[in-house]
């Protein structure tokens, strides 16, 4: 288990990449937009992207309207 911080959140997760850690907090499937540690990371990438204890991850949803 590490502790990860989700949109300034603390989470402890056993995830160990970022596709398994959205799976793990409920957004598969969603369309959001991620970044790990200040980068931005494509929906492509998340399965390779490594999370660490301490990272620091970004979740936005898009915004409806104009």
């Amino acid at each position: 288990m590490m502790t990860i911080f989700v949109n300034d959140e603390t989470h402890t997760v056993s995830a160990t990449t970022l596709a398994a850690l959205l799976d793990e907090l409920g957004y598969g499937g969603a369309r959001i937009a991620t970044a790990l540690d200040g980068v931005f990371v494509p929906a492509t990438e998340r399965a390779k992207a490594t999370l660490i204890n301490g990272a620091k991850v970004e979740v936005v949803a898009p915004m409806q309207g104009g």
